[in-house]
């Protein structure tokens, strides 16, 4: 069975730092696009960054400049630096990540559980 498994989240000030992990293991052939989506309370999941298996990144035009979104794709690992961080920053962050499974030639998609990011001022 595959998992996405994040850590990192937590309670930070205003302007402050927190890096954001998330492992897939599982039986996985190998990993592809990986990346973070997040939700403020109250409103909709929306992507905030994002990063190809060759290592090309795109990011929301809310956390770009102060998101740097990485991956080690020998530990099928994604990570998210958050910099510069501000209170509408608060949401639950979810991993994406597109696998693929040894024994099937198919790319398929997977959510992490989600981890608590707040910001307070």
């Amino acid at each position: 069975q595959v998992q996405l498994v994040e850590s990192g989240g937590g309670l930070v000030q205003a302007g402050g730092s927190l890096r954001l992990s998330c492992a897939a293991s599982g039986s996985i052939s190998s990993s592809n696009g990986m990346g973070w989506y997040r939700q403020p309370p109250g409103k909709q999941r929306k992507l905030a960054a994002f990063i190809t298996r060759g290592g090309d990144t795109s990011y929301s035009d809310l956390v770009k400049g102060r998101f740097t979104i990485s991956r080690d794709n020998t530990k099928n690992t994604v990570y998210l630096q958050m910099n510069s961080l501000k209170p509408e920053d608060t949401a639950v962050y979810y991993c994406y990540a597109h696998l693929t499974l040894f024994g099937s030639g198919n790319v398929k998609a997977y959510w992490g559980q989600g981890t608590q990011v707040t910001v307070s001022s």
